[in-house]
């Protein structure tokens, strides 16, 4: 089993690790500070031993899939490296993302979502709604914005069957296994675009101002 030493510190960016496994480009380690593909929210950017990774298959071990054929060994010790601008900026964005879709199903009442993601250009979050949502932007934005500079606390923890982690802020809860800040004042401003995604279906992009 991969230790997730980014459950316990999301601002952790670099971190020692023992390889597991070595399969081609393929690679295990027992521990890492690299976020892999879980939740909507993009892998982070990276290195293994140097070598930049391509992709992660997030489960009890992580695959890391490297650019390159590795250069160490079956039971090495490497550095693990996460870019920590890359990472500032998703844990800023899932962040804003969960506060948005709560302040949206305030108004619409509208309580779940058809898909979401979060990359290092924005956050999306899609909607089964009757009517285009953009008359209800620019309020949801403003009220979005005010409750961030307000500097409200963000808390992370496992709930009590040991595997389902919790992010919560205020009287917001919801489970979720992404990055995120400690405080709504880190993510700073943020602006809201509409986008059609089909009948009936709407999609709030969310980006950091």
């Amino acid at each position: 089993m991969t230790k997730k030493l980014y459950n316990e510190d999301p601002y952790k960016t670099t971190c020692m690790a023992r390889v597991v496994s070595i399969e081609g480009n393929n690679v295990v380690v027992d521990q890492t500070v690299l976020f892999a593909f879980s939740g909507g929210q993009a892998t982070d950017k990276g290195t293994i031993g140097g070598i930049q990774v391509k992709e992660a298959k997030d489960g009890d071990q992580i695959v890391y899939t490297l650019e390159q054929t590795p250069t160490f060994k079956q039971g090495d010790t490497v550095e693990i490296v996460v870019d920590a601008q890359n990472r500032d900026i998703l844990r800023r964005l899932h962040s804003a993302a969960h506060l948005v879709a709560w302040l949206f199903e305030q108004k619409t009442g509208v309580t779940e979502t058809i898909g979401s993601n979060v990359d290092n250009t924005k956050a999306r979050l899609d909607y089964l709604h009757p009517t285009p949502i953009t008359p209800l932007l620019p309020e949801l934005q403003q009220k979005t914005n005010e409750f961030n500079n307000k500097g409200h606390q963000v808390k992370r923890y496992l709930g009590e069957d040991g595997k389902t982690l919790w992010w919560e802020c205020e009287q917001i809860k919801m489970p979720c296994s992404g990055t995120h800040v400690r405080n709504t004042s880190e993510i700073g401003n943020i602006i809201l675009k509409r986008k059609n995604i089909g009948k009936g279906k709407e999609r709030i992009e969310v980006l950091l101002a």
